[in-house]
C-alpha cells in the first residue's frame, strides 16, 4: 500500500505547497499582527530563549492565544504534520526507485525504510505542536522550562526533517541520468 504512495508524489507535493502557503499567509498576514510583529515560536529554526517566548506569548495576549491555537494548531498543524510526512515518504519512494540498488530491495523492506526516515520528523513535530498549544491554552504553564523544552523540540523538528530531505536530495542526484 505504501509504495502506491510514490505514484502520486506530485499530488502529494501540491497539496502539502499549497497547505504551506496558505500557513505561511496566515503567518504574515495575520499572526504576526497578533504577536506586535513577533514570528510564531514554531517558525524559529534555532529556537528561542525562555525570555523571547515569554514575549511572544505575552504579546499575544489572551486573545491571540486562542486566535492562534484555534487557526493554526488545531486546523493547520493537525493537518500538515502529517500530509508533510506522506509527501516525504512518497518523494523517498520515488528518488529511491530510480536506483538500481533501491529497487533491489523487497518492497516492504523499501516502505519500512522510508517510514523509519521520517517518523522520527512527524513525532517531533507533534509533539512540539502539543508543547506550544500547552503554552498558547495555559499562560501559567509558561516558565523557562517549559519554554526551554518547546524551543529544543522546534530545533529537533528541523534537524529531523532536514534528514528526509537530505536523503531525497541524494536519490534524486544519484537517479539523475549520467550526461556523456
Amino acid at each position: 500500500m505504501m509504495l502506491r504512495l510514490s505514484r502520486h508524489a506530485a499530488a502529494l507535493c501540491f497539496v502539502c505547497v499549497a497547505v504551506f502557503v496558505a500557513m505561511t499567509a496566515m503567518e504574515f498576514l495575520y499572526f504576526r499582527q497578533l504577536s506586535g510583529g513577533l514570528p510564531s515560536l514554531d517558525l524559529r529554526l534555532t529556537g528561542f530563549t525562555p525570555d523571547e517566548g515569554m514575549a511572544w506569548l505575552t504579546a499575544l495576549g489572551r486573545r491571540g492565544s486562542e486566535i492562534i491555537l484555534v487557526w493554526h494548531y488545531l486546523t493547520f498543524d493537525l493537518l500538515f504534520p502529517a500530509l508533510l510526512s506522506l509527501t516525504l515518504v512518497s518523494l523517498i519512494l520515488a528518488t529511491g526507485r530510480r536506483l538500481k540498488t533501491f529497487r533491489a530491495l523487497s518492497a516492504q523492506f523499501q516502505s519500512l525504510l522510508a517510514l523509519v526516515l521520517v517518523l522520527p520528523y512527524t513525532l517531533a513535530d507533534y509533539a512540539q505542536n502539543i508543547a506550544v498549544a500547552r503554552l498558547l491554552s495555559d499562560f501559567l504553564s509558561a516558565n523557562p522550562d517549559s519554554l526551554s523544552f518547546a524551543s529544543a523540540l522546534i530545533v529537533n523538528k528541523f534537524a529531523l526533517l532536514a534528514i528526509p530531505v537530505i536523503v531525497i536530495a541524494v536519490f534524486h542526484l544519484a537517479g539523475r541520468p549520467r550526461q556523456r
